[in-house]
């Protein structure tokens, strides 16, 4: 009680009226503009600006036409094998002697592509439908090459035309080169099994890693070309790696979805 009387009676002094009053210090008064200001700008993006949001998938680089397994169209022993890994064969080329009960059979490719991979060895028993080449439907090496992404199903309905795209290609050290650059060409709205995958990538074992987690979508992806790199495409680097880049590489992709905004305003 008796400090309040001390206090009140301060205030009621005569000469504490005239004083000036202090309402906050220039600290103060710089705290509160920068307040006001991060506010203000804060308040511009939610209505104006919008949140980039992305999808992350595995991808592997081929030429567009994808490939097709060479299978046998008879049962019998290997008796040679005509054609190499990496070669260029136009369609009906030989690729391997099968000798059977009736004669000698030559195996053809179905289409012109370069040989991805050869499954038969000479004097190997092959039975009708043996797998016995990996064939790349190619015109020509220096046809252009595109990343088939394989996005999980439900992600691909927010995939934009032509949304830029991020591959993380394993075989270029990212830290130095970057990353390749690319934007989306389309995308098929129906889900994948693994038998189809392995038919367009002529690979068995590649139709079931991109299936472990789920039957995804495919989304193709044209490359950004840059005729002064050494692999004719654009890197977030400004030269890219020192080397040209083959199919059937693997990479990561990284999809850029439709922006979206920060903030729903509910109006009455």
């Amino acid at each position: 009680m008796q400090f309040r009387q001390q206090a009140l009676a301060k205030l009621q002094s005569p000469e504490e009226l005239d004083l000036p009053v202090r309402f906050a210090r220039p600290q103060g008064w710089l705290v509160l503009s920068v307040t006001v200001v991060v506010m203000a700008a804060a308040s511009v993006w939610a209505v104006t600006g919008s949140v980039a949001s992305t999808v992350g998938a595995p991808a592997i680089l081929t030429h567009g036409q994808g490939s097709y397994i060479l299978q046998s169209p008879v049962a019998g022993q290997v008796t040679s094998v005509l054609a190499k890994q990496g070669q260029q064969l136009p369609a009906k080329s030989p690729v391997l002697k099968v000798r059977t009960a009736e004669g000698e059979t030559v195996v053809r490719t179905v289409a012109a592509g370069r040989v991805t991979g050869l499954a038969a060895t000479i004097g190997q028993i092959i039975q009708t439908g043996a797998n016995v080449a990996a064939v790349e439907k190619v015109a020509h090496t220096k046809d252009p090459l595109y990343a088939t992404v394989y996005v999980p199903a439900e992600n691909a309905a927010s995939i934009p035309d032509k949304a830029a795209v991020d591959l993380t290609v394993q075989s270029v050290p990212t830290q130095e080169y970057g990353v390749l650059r690319g934007h989306v060409k389309s995308v098929d709205r129906s889900v994948q099994s693994a038998q189809q995958i392995a038919a367009f990538l002529g690979d068995n074992q590649l139709g079931e890693q991109f299936t472990k987690d789920g039957r995804p979508v495919a989304v193709l992806v044209k490359l950004d070309e840059k005729s002064s790199t050494e692999s004719g495409y654009k890197w977030s680097s400004a030269d890219g790696p020192p080397f040209s880049l083959t199919s059937m590489t693997m990479a990561d992709a990284s999809i850029r979805l439709a922006d979206e905004r920060p903030v729903d305003w509910l109006l009455p």
